[in-house]
């Protein structure tokens, strides 16, 4: 039977209760690709029940890889490696299939892989990326829609140079993963500071790459000939953790959340606690107290440390409720805010300054109504926006909260929230 593509939601119950946290979307995908850099076994723990990790062993399992899914272990094995030609439905499918070049490229010296798809957030080219192995000398090209890289004499290390502005995640994993068999010495400046680099970096390291992180944004790599087999455990997910602080928040509820380190939610915990509510921090977990109508407030995404881009959606939800003006200035994408169109459905007063700023006055409350999202974090958020509005909502989009959030609506029910997958056409 196939799954219905939309969530059904009765608002104004207050979420009460604790999530546990599963494994990070963003860290668990370019560690799922670099397995491919090994000869050997890799057994990789706390990996999310996802679509999007569906999709990747599949992409693997087609270049040859031996992949094993049983509940949240993922066992890869690429000693079987055997193209370098990536599937083009399935790259299409998601953002995070353009890690695969570099393995690609590492193991067999040839890549084919078709552009990534994923959501729809605005213009994310790829051109970041080859600018940055090309900084190693890797000869990738696009053509007629496929990253296209031969290599004739093996890979070499280097000085790689990032975009101080928006330190990516997403190069700074192609070029550690390049580098970590490449002869010599590389260095990433402007790294990212992500936790989850840092626990890729610790992969790798337990693979048998010298890693070594001087400063938070500079990575030096020893290549070495051959990368074994390792087993490493994926740190669970601050984006789900932000997801549902801000969703207990929104209705006047308490969640706490964990295993989270409270310093990978630092900006976000800062910037709720300036809004009014209570934030209480644990060694290894959270917890977000609503304590009156919270104020408006003005926020950035920028890069690690400061507020992430994919706590935006929410962050906005949760603006739209507050008492008196916010301001959301989204740095990294920017097509990124068009959901609030589908908040101004339900009563939000959001107005867009320019495609990256969002001026929101707050009301008091918002109505239940159908929306749609087009993206992962902003098709969450709209279902946060339902369960926090007066009556009954439809949130179309549930095939993208899929994508990132493991058994979403189910988690939000067990904190109390009144949310089922919408009955079949003829059902009651």
């Amino acid at each position: 039977m196939a799954i219905q593509n939309c969530l059904r939601v009765i608002g104004g119950t207050p979420l009460r209760g604790e999530v546990r946290l599963n494994g990070t979307k963003n860290g668990a995908l370019p560690i799922l690709a670099a397995a491919l850099l090994v000869e050997g076994e890799v057994a990789l723990h706390n990996v999310p029940q996802i679509s999007d990790i569906d999709k990747m062993c599949q992409l693997m399992r087609l270049l040859g890889a031996r992949v094993e899914q049983a509940g949240d272990t993922v066992r890869v094995d690429a000693s079987t490696l055997t193209t370098g030609s990536a599937d083009r439905d399935l790259a299409a499918a998601m953002r995070a299939s353009h890690y695969v070049l570099a393995p690609l490229l590492a193991r067999l010296g040839h890549a084919e892989v078709p552009l990534p798809g994923g959501c729809a957030i605005g213009s994310r080219p790829v051109d970041y990326i080859i600018k940055a192995l090309k900084q190693m000398n890797i000869p990738v090209e696009e053509h007629m829609d496929v990253m296209v890289g031969t290599l004739e004499h093996g890979l070499h290390g280097g000085t790689v140079t990032l975009d101080p502005t928006y330190r990516s995640p997403g190069a700074t994993f192609d070029v550690a993963m390049a580098a970590a068999l490449a002869d010599g010495q590389t260095v990433i400046e402007n790294a990212s500071a992500d936790p989850e680099v840092e626990n890729f970096c610790r992969f790798l390291q337990a693979a048998g790459a010298g890693v070594a992180r001087p400063t938070a944004d500079r990575i030096v790599i020893d290549g070495v000939k051959r990368l074994h087999g390792c087993e490493h455990t994926i740190i669970c997910d601050r984006i789900e953790a932000g997801t549902y602080l801000m969703a207990g928040a929104a209705t006047k509820g308490e969640v706490r959340v964990g295993p989270i380190k409270p310093e990978y939610l630092g900006a976000v915990l800062d910037k709720l606690e300036e809004m009014g509510l209570m934030v209480q921090r644990e060694k290894d977990a959270v917890t977000v107290r609503f304590m009156g109508r919270p104020k408006g407030t003005t926020v950035f995404t920028r890069p690690y440390p400061a507020f992430p881009t994919d706590l935006q959606s929410p962050m906005v939800v949760l603006m739209c409720l507050a008492e008196g003006q916010s301001v959301m200035m989204e740095t990294i994408y920017d097509g990124r805010l068009t959901y609030v169109h589908e908040l101004r459905r339900m009563g939000a007063q959001v107005k867009l300054a320019t495609s990256k700023e969002a001026v929101i006055e707050g009301v008091a409350a918002l109505d239940g109504r159908t929306v749609e999202g087009t993206d992962m974090r902003a098709s969450a958020a709209l279902v946060i926006a339902a369960l926090a509005a007066d009556g009954e909502s439809t949130v179309m989009g549930r095939k993208y909260i899929n994508r990132g959030y493991e058994h979403f609506e189910s988690k939000l029910a067990d904190l109390g929230g009144r949310i089922c997958e919408c009955p079949e056409e003829g059902e009651g």
